[in-house]
């Protein structure tokens, strides 16, 4: 089975994360195949907007454990280039031409939290939850940090990047990670409405809007570029230090880490 299926509805294309045994969770296949896909329907003029979904129960419950396990291992150059590989695929996904919309069907995660946050709308259903809990394995959200802070502002992002809680989507609409909660059965008929909506403005005008309000926002390509770098250093440099290592190694050993008592 592909990681992602590329599913096109007229003018549309659904982008559906395909890993649901392991609730769509982040590899090198998944990153790759979601870059890949991204790039060619930023390319393609016929397509008028991008839905980002994934299947089974889940979105997407962030790192997958084979994938852990590699990052508890590598060097600290082999993280820096597998998290820059991460934030390539988000930088790509936030500045994509095309109107952008996360349908979350379930459970985001992690890095799953970051592809929400990088989609131009985001509709989730009321049994979804989030988490960003990276501080649990010794580790930060470094290279989804910038977007989820744009998405949600910097007092909510302090209180979640540091807790690591789970919350719901009632919580999520409240701090503007997701625009729309609806019940899991009226998910494909919300989603249908905002592209509804897309199909009344003009292509080229909303592709300008869109880079009208990341600009005004602070957002620019050239820019991000050299934020994910230095992110990417950070997550490299934490993954392969000491705390880091014992939350990774007692995150897989399903135990606990040193610094809980």
């Amino acid at each position: 089975m592909p990681a992602v299926e590329l599913i096109r509805e007229g003018s549309v294309v659904h982008l559906v994360m395909n890993r649901p045994d392991v609730h769509n969770a982040f590899d090198d296949g998944l990153i790759a195949a979601l870059t890949e896909a991204l790039a060619a329907v930023d390319d393609d003029d016929s397509v008028r907007a991008v839905v980002l979904t994934g299947t089974g129960a889940s979105f997407s419950a962030g790192a997958d454990l084979n994938w852990m396990r590699g990052m508890a291992t590598a060097s600290e150059a082999d993280n820096r280039a597998d998290s820059e590989r991460l934030a390539g695929l988000m930088r790509r996904l936030q500045f994509l031409s095309k109107p952008t919309i996360a349908r979350v069907n379930g459970a985001a995660f992690g890095g799953g939290v970051g592809l929400v946050a990088c989609c131009d709308i985001a509709i989730a259903a009321d049994t979804a939850k989030f988490a960003l809990s990276e501080v649990k394995l010794g580790l930060v959200p470094a290279v989804i940090s910038p977007y989820v802070v744009a998405a949600i502002g910097l007092r909510h992002a302090r209180r979640l990047f540091l807790t690591g809680e789970v919350f719901d989507a009632t919580a999520a609409l409240g701090m503007n990670l997701v625009h729309e909660v609806v019940p899991a059965g009226a998910l494909d008929t919300a989603v249908a409405g905002v592209i509804d909506l897309i199909g009344k403005g003009g292509p080229v005008a909303q592709r300008e809007a869109k880079q009208l309000a990341l600009a005004m926002g602070g957002m620019r390509p050239a820019d991000m570029e050299g934020v994910d770098a230095a992110n990417a250093a950070l997550i490299a440099r934490l993954r392969v230090s000491a705390e880091g290592q014992d939350g990774l190694s007692a995150f897989l050993a399903k135990s606990r880490p040193s610094w809980i008592a």
